[in-house]
């Protein structure tokens, strides 16, 4: 009799893929609680702008990792593993299945491959890289560790720092921190690379994007404002929120505001597929359009 715990499984890919739904359809059908791997939705009164999953679906399977924080405190990869470990321990010890859901990559590899030798942040430092102007931040990146160059999300000023920041400490290429990863990542068991024809994938994305303004994605980031978004320059980078923080200082009408973030989070989309077909070893699947669904179980036999 196999007395193991139960097998996760591992949900990756784009925003608007469709992750969220399929994960709680097989936490029903499988007996599994789902961990979320998403940098944002770990913050408490990001909802709308996140696609927090519905109070209906957190009623259908337990999540994990959601609301774990407030907008004064700081969340980064280090904690998502001790959290999402004790998570997924407790998971199996009940006798149920943890499944992984998000599109945070680095979240997914610092899980399953460690974290490195990267220091701790160093507050006169970051002081010192957030006074710089952004030009000066990316002529140092280039020249210190032209890897890392071209890798970063230049329009993310926190990543650039965070890079610049452990070359300063350390002497060495922030790119070299992780040089223990395999170059595709190690293949793991039910790791999943959930995705859908691009046409479709930008039909949805600006779906999620209209109905994000139409439930009300402006008032609730001024309520955000009001409790210290501004002040937490993670919380800040994500989609949706720092464009409505750009309309609400009079920088851009509501109009192009909405079409700017449909555009943000088509290109974000992207770089997630290139990421994750880059550095994760998946067994990629592309989502259907139409009924009937596939029969999950039987792709997931375990």
């Amino acid at each position: 009799m196999d007395t193991s715990p139960p097998r996760p499984i591992f949900l990756a890919g784009p925003t608007a893929a469709g992750k969220s739904a399929l994960a709680v359809e097989l936490a029903e059908r499988l007996g599994g609680e789902i961990i979320s791997v998403d940098s944002m939705q770990v913050y408490r009164g990001l909802d709308i702008g996140t696609a927090k999953p519905s109070s209906d679906d957190r009623r259908r399977a337990p999540h994990h990792l959601i609301d774990v924080v407030t907008l004064a405190q700081v969340f980064d990869a280090a904690q998502f593993v001790r959290l999402a470990g004790a998570a997924a321990r407790d998971i199996q010890a009940r006798g149920r299945r943890p499944i992984f859901c998000g599109g945070t990559g680095l979240y997914f590899r610092a899980y399953l491959e460690g974290l490195g030798q990267a220091p701790p942040a160093d507050a006169q430092i970051r002081a010192e890289l957030e006074a710089t102007p952004p030009a000066q931040l990316l002529e140092e990146l280039e020249r210190r560790d032209p890897a890392a160059f071209q890798a970063v999300d230049r329009r993310n000023p926190r990543r650039i720092i965070r890079a610049l920041e452990v070359i300063r400490l350390t002497g060495r290429p922030f790119s070299a921190q992780r040089a223990q990863w395999a170059a595709a990542g190690k293949p793991v068991p039910g790791m999943i690379g959930l995705t859908r024809p691009m046409n479709e994938l930008t039909q949805r994305i600006h779906l999620r994007v209209d109905e994000m303004f139409r439930r009300g994605l402006v008032a609730e980031t001024e309520w955000l404002l009001s409790q210290g978004l501004a002040q937490n320059p993670t919380a800040m980078q994500a989609l949706g929120y720092r464009q409505v923080v750009e309309h609400l200082r009079g920088q851009r009408a509501l109009a192009g505001t909405i079409e700017l973030v449909k555009i943000r989070t088509r290109q974000f989309a992207k770089r997630q597929l290139t990421w994750f077909r880059r550095q994760m070893n998946l067994e990629w699947m592309t989502l259907p359009t139409a009924s009937p669904q596939p029969d999950w179980p039987a792709i997931f036999p375990f």
